[in-house]
């Protein structure tokens, strides 16, 4: 076998990255756009010693999931990795995916993650859904700049006039700034040389307010003929944010640390409603949280399931409002000030301080007393200040360097220890999921119970490994679809210290 070759597979599984896996000639061979049930004719790409990536060339039998994509674009772009698989079997690939790695990785029973697994939640609405999008700006063959995604494993732009995932405003937003930049000549960025001016266009939707906003991201200081693009811009209904972000670096990350609001707001408002969870049902509430949202916050893309996260959060928690929490890699406050209207006291750990200030204007924002944030890596915050209160404890002296400054008096002495020893603990880290010495921390902190939100079920499930050979116990675990048309997933799952 060599590359280039066609051969004809039948696909029987998919992998965690949503290729179809299909075996020949004692390979496993690994094909995009391929669904579990394709018999295809694939072109070799690339060979291994015992497995190799295909093309997808040709569906000789298409699967009973297959359906046909509203997005012409579906194969070409590389957002939408499973469009083409119907809405009932993405969740069923989801699910799997989530209980093959509590399996898998996890060390869990089969039988025992069938018995504490809950359905997914999925979305009634499967489209439109994202309130944030990143587009990066480009040329095309003639020297047109273009607005779109980047092709799978890529760095080429696909243009795209309309992401059937984002907001229709997004539309109006990419036919403004085009507009000016091919009527004031603005070049677009080009990685490779690192020249150029335009980089990006960031758009983000509060869903609840109808509030829109378009930050530019830039090459250099100033944009010119600024007034015509904010002309442009404004005009489009519920633009209240315009601003400009400076990125000069030559690198794939897409805010620079300069942010300057140029019209309207430096941020938008957007609610997110607590619902009631019961048979299998979700119910809003009158119950909601406002939140500010700048450029740089970390904020859900998807608030109608954000809602349902949250609140099966909330419900896992088991609150009864005297409860103390810490909430791990809190972002700007999304999950803490939830937990904060059901707890005694809540105590937040951000590493972005841009995003700890945030938290704590959305606290005050909400009248919200109960809540306080600190900035740090939650790996080094919470073995610090656990350190320390032991330290307190057998000694009777509150250390000076580390500890809080409103820990170190008398008077906080039991605060400290309250929070040594909190109730419950939430976290929802990235995707490499929690350090070692965070989740040795926990353990010692001994909290009746442990929230866990998870984006990456893989990392999710050997975290979860550490947990319960610390002396805890999976009690419930539940994917939660935030992300229609793609491979990824959400997890949460309630850890419970054991015998209790």
């Amino acid at each position: 076998m060599q590359k280039n070759d066609v051969i004809e597979l039948e696909i029987t599984d998919m992998s965690v990255g949503g290729e179809g896996i299909g075996k020949f000639g004692g390979m496993t061979f690994f094909v995009k756009d391929a669904l579990i049930g394709d018999v295809i004719r694939a072109r070799v790409l690339k060979l291994k010693k015992s497995y190799g990536y295909g093309r997808l060339e040709e569906i000789l039998q298409p699967s009973e999931t297959r359906v046909e994509p509203p997005c012409p674009l579906h194969r070409r772009c590389g957002g939408c990795q499973i469009q083409a698989m119907a809405p009932e079997a993405q969740l069923m690939f989801k699910a799997q995916k989530v209980r093959g790695n509590l399996i898998r990785l996890g060390g869990f029973a089969a039988d025992f993650i069938a018995e504490i697994m809950e359905p997914i939640v999925g979305m009634e609405e499967p489209y439109r859904y994202r309130n944030k999008a990143q587009f990066p700006i480009g040329t095309d063959k003639e020297g047109n700049p273009v607005a779109g995604f980047y092709a799978a494993r890529t760095h080429s732009i696909i243009p795209v006039e309309d992401c059937l995932l984002g907001v229709e405003e997004n539309r109006s937003v990419l036919a403004a700034v085009l507009a000016y930049m091919r009527e004031h000549h603005v070049s677009a960025y080009d990685e490779t040389t690192g020249k150029g001016l335009m980089r990006h266009v960031l758009i983000r939707y509060g869903f609840s307010t109808g509030e829109l906003m378009v930050c530019l991201i830039i090459n250099g200081k100033k944009l010119p003929a600024e007034e015509c693009l904010v002309e442009r811009l404004s005009a489009i209904r519920g633009m209240k944010s315009i601003t400009v972000n400076v990125n000069q670096e030559k690198t794939n990350v897409i805010l620079g640390k300069e942010t300057m609001c140029i019209w309207g707001e430096p941020y938008i408002t957007d609610c997110i409603h607590l619902l009631e969870c019961g048979d299998g049902h979700f119910t809003r509430t009158d119950t909601s949280v406002k939140f500010w949202i700048s450029p740089q916050s970390f904020y859900q893309v998807n608030p109608v399931q954000t809602e349902k996260l949250y609140s099966l959060a909330l419900e896992y928690a088991g609150l009864t409002g005297n409860e103390t929490v810490w909430d791990l890699y809190c972002g700007i406050g999304t999950i803490s000030l939830f937990l904060a209207k059901r707890a005694g006291k809540v105590y937040g750990v951000e590493v972005v301080e841009q995003a700890v200030a945030d938290a704590r204007r959305n606290a005050a924002l909400n009248g919200i007393t109960n809540a306080e944030f600190f900035v740090g890596k939650a790996e080094e915050v919470l073995p610090r200040f656990y350190a320390d209160t032991v330290t307190v404890k057998n000694e009777g002296t509150m250390g000076e360097s580390n500890c809080p400054t409103k820990m170190r008096r008398e008077s906080g002495r039991q605060a400290a220890q309250d929070m040594a020893h909190p109730d419950v603990i939430v976290v929802d880290p990235p995707r490499k999921g929690c350090d070692r010495a965070c989740l040795d921390t926990m353990i010692k902190m001994q909290p009746e119970r442990i929230v866990y939100v998870s984006c990456d079920s893989a990392t999710l499930a050997r975290d979860l490994r550490v947990l319960v050979d610390g002396g805890y116990e999976l009690r419930r675990a539940r994917a939660v679809d935030q992300f229609g048309q793609t491979v990824h997933v959400e997890t949460i799952v309630l850890i419970q210290k054991k015998n209790s």
